[in-house]
Order: C-alpha cells, then sequence, then structure tokens
C-alpha cells in the first residue's frame, strides 16, 4: 500500500531532520541519557532549524502553516535514530495549541516571538500529586488581589515534562469553587514566568524511560501572575484543555506507531548480524515469523496513526477518534517492541542497545495523556455503553 500522508516538501524536511540528528544529537546522545535531560543550548538549534515555528504565524517569524504532519516527520526520525528532543515536544504539541487558540494580540506579540526561537521555552503544568487524571480534583488556586492587578498562585504539579528548563509554563488553577452540576467549573489558565518570585522547581524526577526529557515537580508560593497573563476567559480553562486532548493523544498515538516501526528496523538489523549455531539469527523460521508478525501490527498501527493524522489537520478528529487512535497504537507499540527485544537476547536488556532504552521509553505511552483504561471509558461512551 502506497503510503500518501507526505508530500515532497515533508519528505525534504525529513533529509533536514535526519541529517541534523546525526550531526548534532547522536555522538552526544550517551552524555544526555547519563544526564538525565537535553542541555539547554540544544532548544537555541532547533529553533535556529525552524522546527519551533513552523505553525506559528509569519508576523511573528514562524512559517505559518497548519498541519501537524511536520511534527510527525520528527517523531518517525527520532524514533529511527533512537534517540529524543528532551522536553522540546511538549513545547510544540502541548503549548503552542493553547497559545495559538486563546492568546490575545498583545500576548501573542510578547509570546511567540521568543517561542519560535526557543529563546522561551514553554511547558504545561496540569497533574497534581494525588489527582492523576482527575483533572478537576486539582486543588491549585489563583486568587485575584483586591486591585485586580494580579492572580495570586498556590499549589503544586508534579509529572511535568520540559519543568526543568522550562521559561514558561502554561498553569491550571483554580479561580473558583467547583458547581454543584459541575465539578469542572473554576479553572482558568495562566502564561507563568518561571523567574518569578515563589515559584520553585523541586526534584527532577528519576522517570524509567524517555531519560533525557527534564521532568520535574513544581511548586508555587504566592506567585503574583499579572492578570494580562490570564489565557482566556476565567474559569472556561477546563473546556480549553477538552479542546486539545485530542492533538495531545494523536501525538502519543503516533509517536507510539514510530517506536514501533523503529524497534522492528533495530531488530532487523541485530538478527541479521548476529550468529548463533554457526548462522545468522534471521535464518531461524521463528525470527523470520516473529518479525513478519510485528510488522504487520507495525503496518496497521500506521494506517491508524496516518489517518488520525489527516483528521486532525482537517479538524476532524474527534476526542473517541483520538482516544481510540491512542489505545490501538500504544497497545501494538508494547507488543512489537517486547518482541523486538527478545530477538536481542541478553543484549536487548542492555541500555547501550537502542531496543532497550526504547522498551523503557515506550512504557509511559499507555499512562500519560490519559491511560490506556481511561481511553476505554472514552471510545465506550462514544458507543452509547
Amino acid at each position: 500500500m502506497r503510503r500518501t500522508v507526505f508530500n515532497e516538501d515533508h519528505e525534504a524536511f525529513r533529509e533536514t531532520i535526519r541529517a541534523f540528528i546525526e550531526a548534532e544529537v547522536v555522538p552526544v546522545y550517551d552524555e544526555w541519557f547519563a544526564a538525565g535531560q537535553a542541555p539547554r543550548d540544544f532548544y537555541y538549534k532547533l529553533g535556529e532549524l525552524g522546527v519551533f515555528g513552523i505553525n506559528v504565524p509569519e508576523e511573528f517569524g514562524g512559517a505559518g502553516l497548519d498541519t501537524h504532519k511536520f511534527e510527525a516527520v520528527l517523531y518517525e526520525e527520532t524514533s529511527r535514530a533512537g534517540v529524543n528532543f528532551g522536553g522540546s515536544g511538549v513545547h510544540v504539541l502541548l503549548a503552542l495549541p493553547y497559545l495559538k487558540m486563546l492568546a490575545t494580540d498583545e500576548q501573542k506579540k510578547r509570546y511567540l516571538t521568543k517561542f519560535v526561537t526557543g529563546e522561551e521555552m514553554w511547558a504545561l503544568a496540569m497533574t497534581e500529586p494525588g489527582t492523576g487524571s482527575d483533572v478537576a480534583g486539582m486543588k491549585t488556586t489563583a486568587k485575584l488581589t483586591e486591585d485586580g492587578s494580579h492572580y495570586v498562585l498556590n499549589g503544586a504539579k508534579t509529572f511535568i515534562t520540559g519543568g526543568v528548563h522550562a521559561d514558561r509554563v502554561i498553569v491550571c488553577a483554580r479561580t473558583s469553587a467547583p458547581r454543584e452540576d459541575d465539578r469542572r467549573f473554576g479553572i482558568s489558565l495562566f502564561a507563568v514566568d518561571t523567574t518569578s518570585a515563589g515559584y520553585s522547581v523541586g526534584r527532577k524526577l528519576d522517570k524509567l524511560g524517555l531519560r533525557t526529557s527534564d521532568t520535574a515537580e513544581l511548586a508555587f508560593v504566592d506567585v503574583k501572575v499579572p492578570v494580562e497573563d490570564l489565557l482566556g476567559e476565567e474559569n472556561k480553562g477546563f473546556y480549553y484543555l477538552g479542546q486539545n486532548l485530542p492533538s495531545e493523544r494523536w501525538g502519543i498515538a503516533f509517536g507510539a506507531y514510530a517506536q514501533a516501526k523503529a524497534a522492528v528496523r533495530f531488530a532487523q538489523q541485530y538478527v541479521t548480524d548476529r550468529t548463533v549455531f554457526g548462522k545468522p539469527v534471521a535464518s531461524f523460521q521463528n525470527t523470520k515469523f516473529e518479525l513478519a508478525a510485528c510488522q504487520a501490527e507495525v503496518d496497521a498501527a500506521e494506517a491508524v496513526a496516518d489517518r488520525a493524522l489527516e483528521a486532525l489537520d482537517a479538524g476532524e478528529l474527534t476526542a473517541a477518534e483520538a482516544a481510540s487512535a491512542k489505545l490501538f497504537c500504544t497497545e501494538v507499540a508494547h507488543r512489537v517492541i517486547d518482541r523486538c527485544l527478545q530477538l536481542h537476547g541478553g543484549y536487548g536488556y542492555m541500555n547501550e542497545y537502542p531496543i532497550a532504552r526504547l522498551y523503557a521509553d515506550n512504557r509511559v505511552n499507555r499512562i500519560y495523556g490519559g491511560t490506556s483504561e481511561v481511553m476505554k471509558s472514552i471510545i465506550a461512551k462514544s458507543m452509547g455503553l
């Protein structure tokens, strides 16, 4: 089946990104892995390359496009090379949609020019200790001062990807108590400057996978946020979050498919080169059957991921469709990567081999952006169950 989702522009971008990864990332990736994060100056390089500005309007230094297909190429190329770009994915996939959707013209002028260059890196702070997927249960508060000039932010967030290096964080906080008939009411979004007094980064969390992506705990103690940094309207934050969840879940789905595709590539290379009992591992029937079964699953995941991408670009991807794509692609990736690691034998368990890192990186896909169980609930509800 011929793939039709990408055109010549996307393939030219792919060549550029592949060369960039080989020159700028692969030689130093082990250092990033050991340090537990990509260096801050790497994001300036991504800015120079134009990665951050693809979907930003031209008046703010971007390319003015409205598509997720270049992000899709990034997912495929980073997975292919067995690397990731730290917290930069959150900057583009999670933060930018809120800025484009909610920021006023004045805010866009302040935020987007620095967003494009990497001068200001952004993160999204939704999850709190003890709430997990229950976003409406958040306790962080933002109270308006008597003179109406600032909100005072108090609370804590956890599992915030990009939280160590972030210069601005979109923080979800309660500006009003929930209503008896609507516990989702009362949440607002703020573009918080991380240099503000009372803002602090706690632990950089020690994760099983995604070792080069900085994930942190954040704390807010009487942080003053100017009213000019409120995003959208007060108390409508939960609605705004719901608007962007389909794109976030598509990103996880596509990233998982790309990881599964890369796993098959790594395994095929390994079994071709590795000799056991005097012949290549690839010559055994079990190896052929295992890889063939994995390839069939990857083909199916690619079709699902591509279909979701086309729907997203057309503005037609529903919450249930995004949940279905995420559930399917992440479950496929789980099975495929596990089987490809098995084909590596003992070496598959060694972090020097990309399949081992991929195995650890992939596990979170069934948790963040909404667990697989939450995805099933969304799909079931759409079925009228």
